[in-house]
């Protein structure tokens, strides 16, 4: 019995035979137990893997005994070459170690990445079969750049409105109870304090767009808009604000031209960039738009010979109340949105803004559609579009 690979008892009879069944259910009992512990680690194992963090076990002489797929990859930790190992030896970082040697466990820390220093991983700690503690690691980069842009938000938000408010209140500050003031200065008080307050109402309304953009569940592949038919409309609103400006606009339109899209959105993208390159270009310019098919793709371009821009602020343009002269934006009425609002725009209809300058000749704010968005119509077809 002891040398026999055999799965059944041996045949014998009398008291023996109870000996060789008693062993053999033993031995059978044994085996399917070990078949379920094995069974219990395989799902403990797949569990462990399919886990969205990273998780780590460490036994109470801060040795790694265990760790998941993902710990190797956030972490660099080599399995199971690091087995046995020092947790503070395979997770070199000051502010770690002095958070597990603190022993104070009730709050997570967010450490650099020890692998890659633009992550930043949320570390958790919670107690583990009795001494063992078991470390989750979450990448909470995104979340951390969320909350970031979210304070400069706020603040940049603040500083906009309080500006025009502090404006208005001085006035009405100046304001005696009677309203008896000289013509000359009532008139510039009214004039400042409505100034501001079509600024903050400007304001407000972008805000709104950008946040209602940004919230959009629309799909942008399934209405077909009549870019020239839009870009038109704009074209009559660009002449209205052109007037003080005496600027020389030229529209080259495909009038056969159209794409998927979203229309409410579309038109504010492109009146954006048109009126930019109207307030921003310094008066009697010349301002060329285009709408064209370039290979499969649909184009829409702006072109002016203005003062151009300089290579450090062309990356920060599209970023939310960027201005690269705040005084001047201020003058011309801007919020330091409207590039935001393009960007996010494109960024639904899967394009990009490309934005070339040239400072003292002049830039040129362009995008393109993909072939999938773009098509060219028949005049039957644009009949029943119409």
């Amino acid at each position: 019995m002891w040398h026999s690979k055999k799965i059944s008892p041996p045949i014998s009879r009398g008291i023996w035979s109870h000996i060789y069944q008693g062993i053999y259910g033993a031995n059978l009992k044994n085996r399917n137990k070990r078949k379920s512990l094995g069974e219990v680690i395989r799902r403990f194992r797949q569990g462990s893997e399919a886990l969205p963090d990273a998780a780590l076990v460490v036994d109470n002489s801060s040795e790694v005994t265990w760790c998941n797929r993902l710990a190797r990859i956030e972490l660099g930790i080599r399995w199971p070459d690091d087995m046995g190992k020092k947790v503070y030896d395979c997770i070199i970082d000051e502010q770690f170690i002095n958070f597990y040697h603190a022993n104070r466990f009730d709050k997570p820390i967010e450490i650099i990445s020890p692998i890659n220093p633009n992550k930043v991983l949320e570390f958790r700690v919670v107690p583990y079969d009795d001494d063992n503690l078991m470390f989750l690691i979450r990448d909470v980069t995104r979340l951390t750049q969320i909350e970031k842009m979210r304070k400069d938000f706020v603040a940049n938000v603040s500083h906009e409105l309080k500006t025009p408010l502090t404006v208005i209140n001085g006035y009405l500050e100046m304001l005696p109870e009677n309203g008896d003031l000289p013509a000359p200065v009532m008139k510039k008080a009214i004039s400042e304090m409505r100034s501001q307050s079509i600024r903050m109402q400007s304001l407000i309304e972008e805000l709104l767009v950008l946040s209602r953009i940004e919230a959009s569940t629309e799909r942008a592949f399934e209405k077909m808009v009549n870019v020239p038919r839009l870009l038109w409309q704009i074209h009559a609103e660009a002449e209205a604000l052109n007037r003080e400006r005496s600027h020389k606009i030229f529209f080259d339109i495909s009038p056969i031209l159209y794409v998927y899209g979203i229309e409410s959105e579309l038109r504010s993208a492109f009146s954006n960039i048109i009126f930019n390159a109207i307030k921003y270009t310094p008066n009697h310019g010349v301002i060329e738009v285009r709408w064209s098919l370039e290979g499969e793709q649909a184009k829409f371009s702006v072109r002016d010979n203005g003062d151009g821009i300089e290579a450090e602020h062309i990356d920060r343009l599209t970023e939310r109340f960027y201005r690269i002269d705040k005084a001047r934006s201020r003058t011309t009425g801007g919020s330091g949105l409207g590039l935001s609002i393009v960007k996010h725009v494109l960024s639904h209809h899967n394009s990009r803004l490309v934005i070339k300058s040239d400072v003292g000749k002049g830039s040129n704010f362009s995008c393109r559609f993909s072939a999938e968005l773009s098509l060219l119509i028949d005049q039957k077809t644009k009949t029943l579009a119409d």
